[in-house]
C-alpha cells in the first residue's frame, strides 16, 4: 500500500499492531543489554510509545504501575520545554517526582522524541530502576530522608543528547553522582538503545504508510481504548462506594469510588498531609492507582492507551500524602502507592465479592542490600522486591509466591545470580508455613527467605503490611502480615518494617516473611 489516509479497518490495526511490536522489542532490547540485575533479571521496568503530545499509545510488557508513567512524563517533557524547542536528535532523562518523573529517584526515564519528515509523530520513553543515584544510604532509599535532597541526584526533564550526539556533561553529572558509576552509564545506555530501536520502527511504519495514516490509526486507536472502557463501566453497579482504613502508623485513609453512566470517579480529598519522610506519592502516582483500578474494572486485557482512561476523574487535594508538592521526599513512594491500590481495590471487592478476589499481601518489600563482593571487592548493590500470596476469588483458592499486582510481568531474581553477583548465601527460598488466609477457598502462600551475609553490607528496606493484616472477603479470613528481622551472628535477633543504613557484618541474616492472601468466603463449620 502506497502512503495515504487510512481507508480501512485492517490498515489501522496493522498500524496499531506495529506500535505494540515497538513497544515489546524496546523491553527486549532494554533487557538484554542492561548491566543491573534488577533489569535484566526481575525486569523492573516498563517501555511504551506515546503520540506527539504524550498520550499514550502502545506499552511493552514490565511493571503496570511504570507503564503509567510513561505518558506522563513525556507531557512534562513537552510542557517545560515547548515543541517548538524539541529537534530530531534530542533525547531527554528525568527521575525527579516534581518534573515528570512520578515515583522516586532511583526510577529514570529516557524519552526520545520521534520525527518523520520533520514532524514529531511520537515518542519512545522507558523507565527503569538505577541500582544507585547518591544519596544518603547506599542504594540512595533513605527511611530517614526529610527533603527530596537527600534522596540522590535530580535530573529534572533535562536534555540528555542534542542532535544525536549525547551531551558530556550529563552523562559525567550522573556517573559522578552514583556509587556504581559503570552500572549507571550500562543502565542508560541500554535504555538509550531501547527507544533509538522503537525510534527506526516507528519511522519505518511511517515511510510504508504515510503520516496521515498513522495519526488517523492513532485517532482509531484512542477511540477504540475509550469504546471497550465505556462498555466495561456499563457493567458495573451504578453508585458511591466509600473506605475508611488503618495503616501500620496508625494514619487512617480514606477513599471513595463513585460509578455512574459515563463516569469513574476516585475522589482522595481528606487524607493526611504529606510527610517529612520518604512516605509520599506525587498526583501522576495516585492516579496510576486509579488507572489500574477502572482498567481492571472495565477492561482487564493487554489493551491500554489514553483512550482507556478517558472516563476516569481523580480528585486529590495538594499537599496530601497522595499529592505531595513542594520538596517532600519520595524514596518509599511504592509502599503508599501498593496500600492506596490496594484499598482501593478493597473498596471495590466489598461491593462485587463475587467477581473480585481477596487482599494479597500488598508490598513491594523492597530490600536493599549494598557493600563490596568478599571475594573481588567490586562494590554492589542488590535491589529485590519480595514475593507473596495472593488473595482467594470465588472461584479458586489464591496463588502462591507472586509479585505485587503493581509489579506484572517481573520475575525473581535466580539464587544462583544472587549470590554470584551479591556474594552472600541464600540459605533458603520456600513458601512459608503459615496456614492464615483460610476460608472457602484460601488465599495463597507466602514466602520464607533468608540472606547470609559473608562480608559487611549496609542494609534498606520497607516493608507496608507490617501490622495491618491482609484483607479476607466475603468472610474469608486475614492473611498474616509481612515483615523482616535481622539475626545477628551472637544469635540475637531484631524485627523491622522500615530501617536504612543498617549494617551488617559476615554472619548475619536478614530474615524475610511474606503474607499469605486472603481468603474467600466461610469455612463450613466456622
Amino acid at each position: 500500500m502506497t502512503a495515504g489516509t487510512v481507508t480501512d479497518q485492517f490498515t489501522a490495526s496493522v498500524i496499531q499492531a506495529s506500535l505494540v511490536a515497538a513497544a515489546d522489542e524496546m523491553f527486549a532490547v532494554l533487557r538484554k543489554t542492561a548491566m543491573s540485575p534488577i533489569i535484566y533479571e526481575v525486569l523492573d521496568v516498563g517501555t511504551g510509545v506515546t503520540d506527539a503530545d504524550g498520550e499514550l499509545v502502545s506499552s511493552g510488557a514490565g511493571i503496570p504501575t511504570f507503564v503509567g508513567v510513561l505518558d506522563k512524563a513525556v507531557r512534562r517533557i513537552v510542557e517545560l520545554h515547548g515543541k517548538e524547542t524539541i529537534l530530531p536528535g534530542d533525547m531527554y532523562v528525568t527521575n525527579d517526582p516534581y518534573y515528570g518523573g512520578v515515583t522516586h529517584l532511583n526510577d529514570v526515564v529516557i524519552a526520545l522524541p520521534v520525527f518523520a519528515d520533520g514532524k514529531l509523530i511520537a515518542w519512545t520513553a522507558s523507565i527503569a530502576h538505577w541500582n544507585d543515584i547518591g544519596g544518603r544510604v547506599a542504594g540512595s532509599m533513605s527511611t530517614e530522608a526529610s527533603e527530596i535532597f537527600q534522596e540522590g541526584l535530580r535530573l529534572p526533564a533535562v536534555k540528555l543528547m542534542q542532535g544525536g550526539k549525547p551531551i558530556a556533561a550529563v552523562f559525567d553529572i550522573i556517573s559522578a553522582n552514583s556509587r556504581l558509576p559503570d552500572f549507571a552509564r550500562g543502565d542508560l545506555w541500554a535504555q538509550v538503545a531501547a527507544s533509538r530501536i522503537a525510534e527506526k520502527r516507528l519511522v519505518e511504519l511511517v515511510a510504508t504508510y504515510g503520516a496521515e495514516a498513522f495519526e488517523a490509526a492513532l485517532d482509531m486507536l484512542f477511540e477504540e481504548g475509550e469504546r471497550r472502557a465505556r462498555a466495561g463501566l456499563a457493567t458495573l453497579p451504578e453508585g458511591t462506594y466509600a473506605i475508611e482504613e488503618e495503616q501500620d502508623d496508625g494514619a487512617i485513609w480514606r477513599a471513595s469510588i463513585t460509578v455512574s453512566g459515563d463516569r469513574f470517579t476516585v475522589d482522595l480529598r481528606g487524607n493526611p498531609l504529606q510527610r517529612a519522610a520518604p512516605y509520599n506519592t506525587s498526583r501522576d502516582g495516585a492516579v496510576i492507582s486509579a488507572q489500574m483500578i477502572f482498567k481492571a474494572l472495565s477492561d482487564p486485557t493487554l489493551f491500554a492507551n489514553a483512550g482507556s482512561f478517558r472516563l476516569l476523574d481523580v480528585l486529590t487535594t495538594p499537599g496530601t500524602i497522595f499529592h505531595a508538592t513542594g520538596v517532600a521526599p519520595h524514596g518509599y513512594y511504592f509502599e503508599t502507592r501498593i496500600r492506596l491500590y490496594d484499598m482501593l481495590w478493597q473498596c471495590i471487592a466489598r461491593a462485587m465479592p463475587d467477581r473480585l478476589p481477596a487482599g494479597h499481601f500488598a508490598s513491594i518489600c523492597g530490600t536493599v542490600i549494598a557493600g563490596s563482593h568478599p571475594d573481588h571487592g567490586r562494590r554492589f548493590t542488590m535491589v529485590e522486591p519480595q514475593m507473596g500470596g495472593w488473595g482467594a476469588t470465588a472461584e479458586r483458592d489464591g496463588l502462591d509466591a507472586m509479585y505485587s499486582c503493581s509489579h506484572g510481568e517481573t520475575f525473581n531474581c535466580p539464587v544462583e545470580i544472587a549470590e554470584t553477583r551479591y556474594g552472600l548465601d541464600v540459605e533458603y527460598k520456600k513458601l512459608n508455613d503459615s496456614d492464615e488466609g483460610r476460608g472457602l477457598h484460601k488465599g495463597g502462600k507466602g514466602l520464607s527467605l533468608a540472606y547470609t551475609l559473608r562480608g559487611p553490607a549496609l542494609l534498606s528496606a520497607g516493608y507496608s503490611r507490617t501490622r495491618q493484616p491482609v484483607w479476607g472477603l466475603n468472610g474469608g479470613e486475614e492473611g498474616g502480615t509481612n515483615g523482616f528481622a535481622i539475626r545477628r551472628r551472637d544469635g540475637t535477633t531484631t524485627d523491622h518494617a522500615f530501617a536504612s543504613g543498617v549494617e551488617l557484618e559476615a554472619g548475619d541474616t536478614v530474615l524475610i516473611h511474606t503474607a499469605n492472601g486472603g481468603g474467600w468466603g466461610k469455612l463450613e463449620g466456622r
